[in-house]
């Protein structure tokens, strides 16, 4: 696998992307990942790529990675070739990769550092699983450094957004809540199922526009689909309480 230097997913981030969980001999959550690749292509003026050849790239790529029997496997879509500047070429010619790893499911709760990072809400590329994702990594490091796992993004208007790499929940009340998607947050599959077990299971469920403040002293938990639901012990050093609610919900979501 090569990318050339004049690819727009290097040069300009023009490009989206998915990863996959590969679990107990197959794809979890195949389609969903698909049709959520395809429907953030006409925003970036892409057309969307071919199952089949995804499907195939994405076996190789576990091939090549030993087969390992819990991987996760990223699908990138790229706009190719474009020469130099930032307009479109006249012809698109996209470039599908496909990589694949070992993957440890986590045991441990997250801990969670609020980071300086903000999350541009009014982008249309903040709903996206877009290959500039340089924020998001910035948020991270941040988070690290100050001894946390994760990140906790604020938006440009001071709300809670989501983790640098997750979908983040909170429960008051009894409530379940999370960040609305116009905070600037991605379409979580994960997230979509709780909410979706929510209203199955009779729990009152809300997206919500808040400050961060909400999360002081009440449950909170990640989503994403490497992680299932996975709660959350601790955010910028103090202790969060635990709720048998977030396990129920892990169980439900599968």
């Amino acid at each position: 696998m090569s990318v050339p230097p004049d690819d727009r997913g290097l040069t300009l981030g023009h490009g989206l992307f998915e990863t996959l969980l590969w679990a107990e001999g197959g794809f979890v959550h195949w389609d969903a990942h698909l049709d959520r690749l395809a429907r953030g292509c006409p925003l970036l003026g892409l057309p969307a790529p071919d199952r089949a050849a995804c499907r195939r790239e994405a076996e190789a790529a576990l091939a090549a990675a030993g087969s390992p029997e819990r991987a996760a496997v990223r699908l990138t879509w790229t706009a190719g070739s474009g020469g130099r500047g930032l307009d479109l070429p006249a012809t698109l010619e996209p470039r599908l990769l496909a990589t694949a790893a070992a993957l440890v499911q986590p045991q441990e709760p997250a801990t969670l550092a609020t980071a300086t990072v903000r999350r541009n809400h009014a982008s249309p590329a903040s709903r996206l699983k877009t290959l500039g994702y340089l924020d998001n990594v910035l948020a991270r490091a941040e988070a690290r450094a100050a001894g946390a796992g994760e990140a906790l993004m604020l938006n440009t208007r001071g709300e809670v957004a989501c983790a640098a790499a997750a979908n983040v929940f909170w429960i008051e009340g009894g409530v379940v809540r999370t960040p609305a998607l116009d905070c600037g947050v991605l379409d979580g599959i994960v997230r979509g199922q709780v909410l979706r077990a929510c209203a199955r299971l009779g729990i009152p469920a809300e997206e919500v526009r808040v400050g961060p403040e909400a999360l002081a002293g009440v449950p909170v938990f990640l989503t994403n689909s490497l992680i299932g639901v996975r709660p959350v012990a601790s955010l910028d050093g103090r202790e969060l309480p635990t709720s048998d609610l977030v396990a129920a919900l892990a169980r439900a979501v599968g």
